[in-house]
C-alpha cells in the first residue's frame, strides 16, 4: 500500500527542489506518508551551501534502568485512576515511565513478554497495548539534545509564492497577519528556533520534546532531528520581515513539540499523547500534525494493542480539544482511498511489515480521530495532488501541498530554504488559516474554528475521476473545498468571471496534435486582458509539448512551448491577454507532441473570463 518514507511524515517521495545544491534526504518514519508515503519528506535542497542534516550527540552510556528487550505499553484506566493501578505495573514486571492521570493513561516499560496479558487482569485496568514492535531505545532514559545548527544568512527577499496566492493569504495579510496571543503548536520532528524567519515568532516557553512519551523541557530539546518540522513551521508562521518567505499567519506565535524520536524519526503513540496533553495544558489554539502514529499505518480496534493505541491517542486529542485546541492533520501521501480501506502492507514499520486485510474500522491516527481536521493536498492550480490520499466523508478540506516541480517553498534548518511536496505541506496551510480565524475570533471554540474552515472554503467539484465521489460542496478529493485565507479573516475579493470547463479526456499520442474544445456563450463583448486558462495535462516529459490556446477566430496564443525538460504533467493556470478576441464562440486547447516515447492526455482544462 504505502511506500512510506519514514513511516510517519507526510511528504511526497520525490526530490525537492531548492536554491543551491539539491540533496535527497531520507524521510523520517513517522511522517504523513509521502507520495507513496504519507509524509516522508522529500529531498530538500539548501539555499547556498550544501545542506547539513541535523544529528544528535548520544549519551556516553545508557543508565542501568534500560535493558535490551524493553518495550513500551499504554495502560489505560479511568481518568483520575492511574495511581490505583500504578503499583500493579511494578508487580507485573514493569516500570512507570510517564503518567497522564487526567486522561487515565500510564506509559509503562517492561522486558516481560507477559506484561500486557498480566496487566489486563488487574482491577481498574481497562486496556493495555504495546505501542511498538521494537525495543525502546536506551536514549529514552537519558535523551541527547539535538544539535543547534549554525545559521546561514540569506539574500532572498519575500515574494508571493504560488501556494500563498492560491489560498489568498497575500490578500488576507492586508486584513490581519494574525495575533501574537494565538499559539500554534508544531508537533513534528522539531523546529530550528534560531532560523532567521522563525526566531521572531518562536515561543520557547511553551516548547518541549515529547519523544519517548515524556515531556523534556530542557532548552533546545524541541529542535529539529530532521528538516520536516522546520519546513512546516515556516509555512504556518514565517515572519513577515522582508527576507526569505512569509507564513500563512506571520503574526502568530509557534511552539515546537518534538514527537519524532531521533535516529528512527518515528512517532509512537506515547509521543503523540504527550504532545496533545502538552498542547492542551499550554494553551495552543491550533496544532499541526503532519505525520501518522507509528508503527501502524492503520490501527484496528479488533487488535488489543492497536485498540489501546486508538483509545489513548483519542483521549489525548479530546483532552486538548476540551482545553481549546484544534488539531489539524495531513491525510497521507499514498493516493489511497481512506473511505474504502482494504489492505495494509507497510505495518509495522518499526520491524518487519506484513500484508494484512483491513476495513474502514481501522483508522489512521491522529488524522481520522473525531474532531481532527483532515487535509488533502492540491497542486499548483488546485487539482488533487497525484499522491494525496482521499475519501468521501474522511477529507475535510484541501490546501496546497505541491506536486511535481511545483513544490511548497519554506524554511529548512540552518537558515536555509527549500521545496517539499506532500500532505505534510498542505496541513500547515490549513493550520495557518485556522490561526487567522482564531486571531479574528478570539472567543471561538475548536468546533467553531473547524466549522468556519468549512464555511469559508471554496467549493471544488470532482474532476472526471471515478474515484472522486460526493457533491460539489463536499466530496472525497477536496472535502468542503479549498481553504481560503481571505474569506477566513472576513475579507472579500471581486467575484470571478464566467467559468467554462471541459473534463473530457483527450489522448495525446507521439508526434501528434490534438485539440479539446470549449464553447463559450452568454459573455458580453471581448475576452479580458487577464483571461485565465487552467490546464491539466498528464504527460511524461513535458519538454515534448507545445500548448496553445486557439481563439474562435483562429488566433493562436502559446502558453507552453517545450519547456520543463523531463518534468511530468502540466497542471497550471496561465494568464492570456485575449482582449482582442470576441468572447463567445468555440475556444480550443491545442497540444502538439513533438517527439517519440512519451505520451499522455488532456485531463481537463478551463477558461475564466
Amino acid at each position: 500500500m504505502f511506500s512510506q518514507i519514514s513511516s510517519r511524515l507526510r511528504l511526497s517521495a520525490i526530490a525537492v527542489a531548492a536554491l543551491g545544491t539539491t540533496m535527497a534526504l531520507a524521510a523520517p518514519a513517522g511522517f504523513a506518508q509521502a507520495a507513496p508515503s504519507d509524509t516522508a519528506p522529500v529531498a530538500a535542497s539548501s539555499a547556498g551551501a550544501t545542506q547539513t542534516t541535523t544529528t544528535t550527540t548520544k549519551a556516553a552510556a545508557a543508565p542501568a534502568a534500560w535493558a535490551a528487550g524493553t518495550r513500551a505499553y499504554l495502560v489505560i484506566t479511568a481518568p483520575g485512576g492511574t495511581s490505583a493501578v500504578s503499583g500493579a505495573v511494578a508487580s507485573n514486571g514493569g516500570t512507570v515511565f510517564a503518567t497522564y492521570d487526567a486522561i487515565g493513561v500510564i506509559v509503562a516499560h517492561s522486558t516481560s513478554s507477559s506484561f500486557a496479558s498480566s496487566m489486563r487482569t488487574v482491577g481498574g485496568v481497562q486496556q493495555v497495548g504495546a505501542t511498538r514492535t521494537s525495543d525502546v531505545p536506551a536514549d529514552a532514559y537519558n535523551p541527547a539534545l539535538p544539535a543547534n545548527p549554525s545559521q546561514s544568512a540569506t539574500t532572498l527577499t519575500e515574494s508571493n509564492r504560488w501556494d500563498m496566492t492560491q489560498i489568498k493569504a497575500d490578500q488576507a495579510w492586508a486584513v490581519t497577519t494574525g495575533s501574537a496571543s494565538v499559539k500554534v503548536g508544531v508537533l513534528d520532528t522539531g523546529v530550528d528556533d534560531q532560523h532567521q524567519d522563525i526566531a521572531p515568532n518562536f515561543n520557547a516557553a511553551d516548547s518541549a520534546s515529547c519523544a519517548y512519551g515524556k515531556a523534556d523541557t530542557r532548552a533546545g530539546a524541541w529542535r529539529d532531528v530532521g528538516t520536516h518540522g522546520t519546513h512546516v513551521a515556516g509555512t504556518i508562521a514565517a515572519a513577515k520581515n522582508g527576507k526569505g518567505v512569509i507564513g500563512v499567519a506571520p503574526g502568530v506565535k509557534i511552539s515546537s513539540v518534538r514527537i519524532a524520536e531521533p535516529t528512527s524519526s518515528l512517532f509512537f503513540a506515547e509521543n503523540t499523547i504527550c504532545g496533545f496533553v502538552w498542547a492542551g495544558d499550554h494553551g495552543f489554539k491550533v496544532t499541526n500534525n503532519s505525520y501518522y502514529t507509528d508503527p501502524w499505518a492503520f490501527n484496528c480496534p479488533d487488535n488489543v494493542d492497536q485498540a489501546a493505541i486508538i483509545e489513548g491517542v483519542r483521549r489525548a486529542q479530546a483532552y486538548a480539544e476540551g482545553k481549546g485546541s484544534l488539531q489539524v492533520a495531513a491525510a497521507g501521501n499514498s493516493n489511497y482511498d481512506l473511505a474504502n480501506k482494504t489492505t495494509d502492507s507497510e505495518s509495522p514499520n518499526d520491524s518487519t511489515p506484513v500484508t494484512r486485510t483491513i476495513t474502514n474500522a481501522c483508522i489512521d491516527i491522529p488524522t481520522e480521530l473525531p474532531g481532527v481536521v483532515t487535509v488533502a493536498a492540491q497542486g499548483n492550480g488546485g487539482a488533487k495532488a497525484s499522491y494525496s490520499n482521499f475519501g468521501n466523508g474522511v477529507i475535510d478540506i484541501a490546501a496546497p501541498g505541491g506536486d511535481g516541480a511545483s513544490g511548497v517553498y519554506s524554511t529548512l534548518p540552518g537558515g536555509k530554504y527549500g521545496n517539499m511536496n506532500g500532505t505534510s505541506m498542505a496541513s500547515p496551510h490549513v493550520a495557518g488559516v485556522a490561526a487567522l480565524i482564531a486571531s479574528t475570533n478570539p472567543t471561538f471554540t475548536p468546533a467553531q474554528i473547524r466549522d468556519q474552515l468549512g464555511v469559508q472554503a471554496t467549493d471544488r467539484a470532482c474532476p472526471s475521476d471515478t474515484r472522486c465521489t460526493g457533491t460539489t460542496t463536499k466530496n472525497g478529493f477536496f472535502g468542503e473545498g479549498a481553504v481560503d485565507a481571505l474569506k477566513a479573516v472576513g475579507g472579500s475579493t471581486p467575484p470571478p468571471g464566467a467559468y467554462f470547463e471541459n473534463l473530457a479526456d483527450v489522448t495525446i499520442a507521439d508526434n501528434a496534435t490534438v485539440e479539446s474544445p470549449i464553447t463559450v456563450s452568454g459573455v458580453t463583448g471581448n475576452a479580458p486582458a487577464t483571461l485565465k486558462v487552467g490546464v491539466d495535462i498528464k504527460h511524461t516529459y513535458i519538454g515534448d509539448l507545445k500548448v496553445d490556446l486557439v481563439a474562435p477566430d483562429g488566433t493562436v496564443y502559446t502558453v507552453h512551448n517545450r519547456t520543463g525538460s523531463g518534468t511530468d504533467n502540466i497542471v497550471q493556470t496561465f494568464t492570456v491577454n485575449a482582449s482582442a478576441e470576441v468572447a463567445n464562440g468555440v475556444w480550443k486547447l491545442r497540444v502538439n507532441d513533438n517527439a517519440s516515447q512519451d505520451t499522455g492526455k488532456i485531463d481537463a482544462w478551463n477558461l475564466t473570463f
